[in-house]
């Protein structure tokens, strides 16, 4: 057995790509939190505001994940052929399509911001807040366009550390422009003293903007100057055919519906939790805020998956790619109980980080609970649709069953326990859950059977 059949071998290829993976998503999720907490100093109504607007964000970054999550597979596989035209031929599409839909949220955001929170919330305090909010972060959407197909080309070619660096400066950035921002400080310094205003959830905003533009010129400035293989003169970005375009569309069009009709389904369940109350989505704000940071490491390892087996597929070694996707189908749940573990001691500190009222924590205790639960589920789910299916072309049937359980199954049945049967929020929150199991019985049969390895780029 070779080296690359070995266990030591699969592991050393797994976190050589996975590592930098997750401490570039650790980072994100910061810089998110970041603004959640210290917005959550300032009342339950900010962070319900800032919440609600931020997941005008969370669609659009679903949908930006569709496109370039969908064109890694090509990147992967291509990168296993080492066809460098294969790469910027798809990275052109990827700029058109992610940079048309980033203006599209980017005006809705600027010239609409009340009319968008009042889509989730009926609190005209909300609504105010958060459309201010909203106004200003809208100004930072094409700039994470532009850097998120970056990105995600530097990961399919295995260039995984830049990012993670140009994200460990984005959220120093974000920490320090919140602090000034957020509360208003004044900075004295041996040649001049600085008082930074006050401007609240619209100091988050502006930091955001900030931070994102800081990421992108380093990402953009580092990588052309070492000459990475993805990063090229614009005009070798133009140079996709009509071919390409149909050939990207086949392939990425479920991925990119899967992600929007995804991303609207979790918006409309934040919709569910603010109209039940406002203290109610304060909790579910808390609780995604607090799982995202062990949720990071099957980020990583669900990224590091699809490219490991993409790279695999486009070299012809398909038995290879799939002993590599049984070996992470069993690796992710069995992690996924020791982390989600992490859950408890988490859910123990959240009085230090958010300033709200006893009765929201406990709300918020409750719900990462139930994940911590459901969390060996989540992690398959995760690896089936992300690592499996998407490297292996199968963007088809991983959309189906990404979809219809989140649309016929959890959000319906989270809605009737709340609005009909009156329960608890947290109640409506274990029904949210509902689909993974249900999810990860669909995945582990398609895993069995085989048909999900195809090669894109033949």
């Amino acid at each position: 057995m070779t080296t690359t059949h070995s266990l030591p071998g699969f592991y050393r290829t797994l976190f050589r790509i996975a590592i930098p993976i997750m401490l570039q998503q650790l980072m994100q999720t910061f810089v998110n939190m970041l603004d959640t907490i210290m917005v959550g100093h300032l009342g339950a109504v900010e962070l319900a505001s800032v919440g609600l607007g931020n997941q005008i964000f969370f669609l659009l970054n679903m949908v930006l994940f569709g496109i370039v999550s969908g064109g890694s597979i090509f990147t992967a596989q291509y990168w296993g052929k080492k066809d460098i035209k294969g790469i910027h031929a798809t990275m052109g599409i990827m700029f058109v399509l992610a940079i048309s839909v980033a203006l599209i949220f980017s005006v809705a955001a600027i010239f609409a911001p009340r009319f968008l929170i009042s889509l989730y919330s009926k609190d005209p305090a909300v609504i105010s807040t958060g459309a201010s909010y909203l106004h200003v972060a809208g100004f930072s959407y094409v700039v994470m366009a532009v850097g998120f197909v970056y990105q995600f080309a530097f990961r399919s070619t295995e260039h995984v550390r830049l990012p993670m660096v140009a994200t460990v400066v984005s959220f120093i950035t974000n920490a320090i422009l919140n602090y000034l921002l957020i509360f208003g400080v004044t900075v004295t310094t041996p040649l001049c003293t600085v008082a930074f205003p006050q401007l609240g959830v619209v100091g988050a905003g502006v930091a955001t903007i900030v931070a994102r533009s800081v990421e992108l010129v380093i990402i953009v400035a580092v990588s052309y100057h070492k000459h990475y293989e993805v990063s090229a003169p614009i005009v070798y970005y133009c140079r996709f055919t009509q071919h390409d375009v149909i050939k990207f569309f086949k392939i990425t069009l479920p991925v990119i519906l899967n992600e929007t009709l995804w991303g609207t389904g979790i918006t409309i369940q934040n919709s569910l939790f603010s109209r039940i109350s406002t203290d109610a989505i304060a909790a579910f704000n808390i609780t995604s805020t607090v799982s995202q940071l062990t949720w990071v490491f099957f980020i990583g390892v669900g990224n590091a998956a699809a490219i490991i087996i993409g790279k695999r597929i486009g070299a012809g070694n398909h038995d290879e790619a799939r002993r590599y996707a049984h070996r992470f189908a069993w690796f992710m749940p069995l992690m996924a109980v020791f982390i989600g573990s992490l859950l408890l001691p988490l859910s123990s500190l959240l009085p230090v980080f958010f300033h709200v009222e006893a009765h929201i924590l406990q709300m918020a205790r409750l719900m990462l609970l139930f994940l911590m639960c459901s969390y060996p589920f989540n992690a398959f789910n995760m690896c089936m649709i992300v690592g499996v299916c998407r490297s292996g072309g199968d963007t088809k049937f991983a959309a189906i069953i990404d979809l219809v359980y989140l649309w016929f199954v959890a959000n319906p049945l989270a809605a009737i326990v709340a609005f009909v049967f009156h329960a608890a929020p947290p109640i409506a929150y274990l029904c949210l859950l509902a689909e993974q199991v249900f999810k990860a019985l669909s995945g582990l049969i398609r895993l069995r059977s085989g048909k999900w390895l195809h090669d894109v780029t033949a």
